[in-house]
């Protein structure tokens, strides 16, 4: 989100319902995207979570924690809290998603 946009008080697009005339409520939808980025930070030893329809917490195993706004800022701090990058093409987190699928 640009910085405009922000203060503002736009909405991320990550959080706009999916296509044009979706018709799970939108609280249905953000739990959905919160279960599929759960999928890949699982691997990473992190979990998702949503907070109030507002925010979302995400945490590691040893309870470090983080309210982050939308689920670009998750990715920011799932690297920060690792110390290093999510990457979603990373060979060992294809092959648990192939194995799982």
């Amino acid at each position: 989100m640009c910085g405009l946009c922000g203060m503002l008080g736009g909405e991320h697009w990550t959080e706009e319902a999916a296509g044009a005339g979706a018709s799970a409520p939108r609280r249905a939808e953000r739990l959905r995207r919160v279960g599929f980025a759960n999928t890949v930070l699982v691997h990473y030893g992190l979990r998702l979570d949503d907070w109030q329809g507002s925010s979302y917490v995400l945490s590691s195993r040893t309870g470090r924690s983080e309210i982050v706004a939308t689920l670009v800022d998750a990715w920011q701090a799932a690297e920060r809290m690792l110390g290093r990058g999510c990457d979603p093409l990373e060979p060992a987190l294809i092959e648990r998603l192939e194995r799982e699928a």
